[in-house]
């Protein structure tokens, strides 16, 4: 049995066939369609079939951001607790968290969510046998707001708050044609993080309710054959190079609009027992950094960097800043010469930097850092890193494992490799298979090797 594993991008549609021993076939890539309201997504999945020259029996597995991703709304009890957790645990779901409100929800509050385009809204709230009323409350104003109107097009609600209350105010939400599904509690109690229902949910409505919605394709063959966010299944990859590589595993994800950061990492001592945090860290996380990207937030790479003084040690600023300026204006470049292959890479080891170090860093004054001292192997990938030759990936990545004035602990002995075929997707989209994940294994191995 062939597989094709496709990630539907923003910029680019890829496509891994893989064979039933796991041996990776062939790649390709072509540019998506369908986005700008021209055309169809298919378009560019077909162009990629016809370059690997796909069976016709080929089972696909797709995945996909196209279309601005899954944009997912946070409502919660506490910024820096409930509503806190369900920001995690929506990342980690591969959702682009696009607003975050906590209290009661006043008519402007709504209104917020609303304007922040949601294709889901996350309902959390209260611990198990906490507080149920702010619950109940948000529940009431989201029914009555109706966010993205009725019928197929309201806006999917996953109320994943306090078990006690979870019927209720599900209930609320259905009486008021509100498409709802129920998950376990984000945060049971305090210090404990509980993420894999509340992102099963989000999946499901993501598939059920939000990918055939975005216009795309006209033909029901797109949304049948997509499973996941693509965030989601890399996330599910990093996991699988955990257990392949017997370690902790980092991956940075340097794209055109975001750089992504995701750790797969085993807690040791004392992050292995009770949390001092209200809320405890995933093991298994991603964060996604909105302002840091290649070309559309290029020139957002330099501030940051500045804020971290990062710029200090670039041989040539002005020339680094233009740079950014040009490709932020016509993000679709590609660098022309050496020169701008040199810039390129010095705005990717930038973005790099800081990414990592949000990553890794306590996101609150009352939290711990990530403990990333024990990561085995480091994996970049993204276009810039692709295309770039061993010096230049060396200049990215080993920038982020000699980082020690970034105020997070760097792995002590960690492999650095690029995930050059980009196949990160693929054995995410594998792991979950019924074969106990023994594709997905064998196509992360050709990630590290």
């Amino acid at each position: 049995m062939t597989i094709l594993a496709v990630d539907f991008g923003s910029t680019f549609t890829k496509g891994a066939l893989v064979a039933d021993d796991g041996t990776v076939l062939g790649t390709a890539s072509s540019l998506t369609t369908g986005t700008q309201g021209r055309g169809d997504i298919l378009d560019g999945y077909r162009t990629v079939r016809a370059e690997l020259g796909v069976p016709d029996d080929a089972v696909v597995r797709a995945c996909s951001s196209a279309g601005g991703g899954l944009r997912l709304a946070v409502v919660g009890y506490e910024r820096t607790v409930t509503a806190q957790a369900g920001h995690r645990v929506g990342l980690s779901a591969g959702a682009k968290v696009v607003h975050v409100a906590a209290g009661e929800l006043t008519r402007a509050d709504v209104a917020g969510v609303r304007a922040s385009r949601p294709d889901i809204i996350l309902l959390v709230g209260g611990t198990d046998g906490g507080n149920s009323n702010v619950l109940l409350h948000n529940a009431a104003r989201l029914g009555a707001g109706a966010i993205g109107g009725h019928g197929a097009r309201a806006v999917p609600i996953v109320v994943a708050g306090n078990v006690e209350a979870r019927e209720a105010a599900a209930a609320v939400l259905e009486r008021a044609g509100r498409p709802t599904l129920l998950a376990d509690n984000v945060l049971p109690q305090i210090g404990v993080i509980a993420p894999e229902s509340a992102r099963a949910a989000i999946r499901d409505a993501f598939l059920r309710h939000v990918i055939g919605g975005k216009g795309l394709s006209r033909d029901p063959d797109f949304a049948a054959m997509v499973e996941a966010a693509t965030p989601d299944v890399v996330l599910r990859c990093v996991e699988v190079l955990a257990s392949e590589t017997g370690g902790d595993v980092l991956v940075v994800d340097i794209g055109g609009a975001t750089t992504d950061v995701y750790s797969c990492l085993t807690p040791e001592g004392e992050d292995a027992g009770l949390r001092k945090e209200v809320v405890a860290p995933l093991w298994h996380a991603r964060t996604v950094e909105g302002d840091l990207g290649m070309r559309w937030n290029a020139e957002h790479v330099l501030d940051a960097a500045t804020s971290e003084h990062l710029l200090d040690g670039v041989a040539d600023v002005d020339a680094l800043r233009a740079y950014a300026a040009r490709v932020h204006e016509r993000p679709g470049s590609l660098p022309a010469d050496d020169l701008d292959r040199r810039l390129d890479l010095e705005l990717a080891r930038l973005a790099a930097l800081v990414a990592v170090r949000r990553h890794a860093r306590a996101a609150q004054p009352t939290e711990s850092a990530r403990p990333l001292a024990n990561v085995a192997v480091l994996v970049g990938s993204g276009g810039v890193l692709r295309h770039a030759d061993a010096a230049g990936r060396d200049h990215v990545l080993g920038a982020v494992l000699t980082d020690h004035a970034g105020g997070w602990k760097v792995p002590r002995s960690a492999q650095a490799t690029v995930d050059t075929a980009y196949l990160l997707f693929a054995a995410g989209l594998l792991a979950d298979d019924p074969d106990g994940g023994r594709l997905a294994r064998a196509v992360a191995a050709q990630i590290v090797h």
